[in-house]
């Protein structure tokens, strides 16, 4: 058996529904199909835009997946049994005389997706690109400085981090969580008023070029435009 160091005292949380619990789990008697569902709900979790989906290719190269469900034997095999279960879409995607496997959660907003795709309503032009696996992901999000930095997200906080995300540079944000964690003023609040002094004044964090005077319109229009020197 190999065995499991522990948990760490900050770590990344991905959420489960509670149907998954009470009515899939305990359907659910091959670990090939298990492992496969966890980890699409992982990969999920952490892509950008819509639809969300993970191609087969995606899977077949995920080094983690891989490393604990064996071979592309085993993979087909859980992903057969999670879309006959019902867990997953899946969609075969052909451009150009190739063909690519397209697997979605079973959600009404992931169906009316795929409803939209055979229909052409949606068009896929390409085959997405395979995205980095999260563990090598550089830049964490909003959502996870909060939770390793300052504590649990409340409903209130969460919108106003998607905010500020909709608002200022990613290196902005990472910045001036570790300047807060530097001083010791482990609150949303503090890294919020730093947020918001580098668009009134300017900083030189971010992409080159990249500042106020760059992004003008998106804070004075933004929910902290009030704060920013026309």
């Amino acid at each position: 058996m190999n065995s499991f160091a522990g948990f760490g005292p900050r770590m990344r949380f991905t959420p489960l529904p509670n149907i998954f619990f009470s009515q899939l789990l305990p359907k659910i008697d091959d670990i090939a199909e298990l492992k496969t569902t966890l980890h699409i709900f992982w990969i999920l979790y952490q892509k950008k835009g819509y639809p969300k989906f993970i191609t087969y290719g995606e899977l077949l190269g995920d080094k983690a997946l891989m490393t604990g469900i064996g071979d592309g034997e085993a993979l087909r095999h859980g992903l057969e049994r999670a879309v006959s279960r019902g867990t997953l879409l899946h969609l075969v995607l052909d451009r150009e005389g190739k063909t690519e496997g397209l697997y979605f959660l079973n959600t009404e907003a992931d169906r009316e997706a795929v409803a939209k795709i055979e229909s052409g309503e949606i068009s896929l032009r390409a085959l997405p690109r395979r995205e980095p696996y999260p563990e090598a992901q550089e830049q964490p999000n909003i959502f996870t400085l909060y939770e390793e930095n300052i504590g649990m997200l409340t409903p209130m906080i969460a919108e106003e981090l998607k905010e500020a995300e909709r608002l200022y540079p990613a290196p902005w944000i990472e910045s001036a969580f570790k300047e807060a964690v530097t001083r010791n003023k482990r609150s949303w609040r503090y890294i919020s008023r730093i947020l918001e002094r580098w668009a009134s004044e300017g900083v030189e964090h971010g992409e080159p070029g990249r500042g106020l005077k760059a992004d003008r319109d998106k804070y004075i229009k933004g929910r902290y435009g009030h704060v920013v020197r026309r």
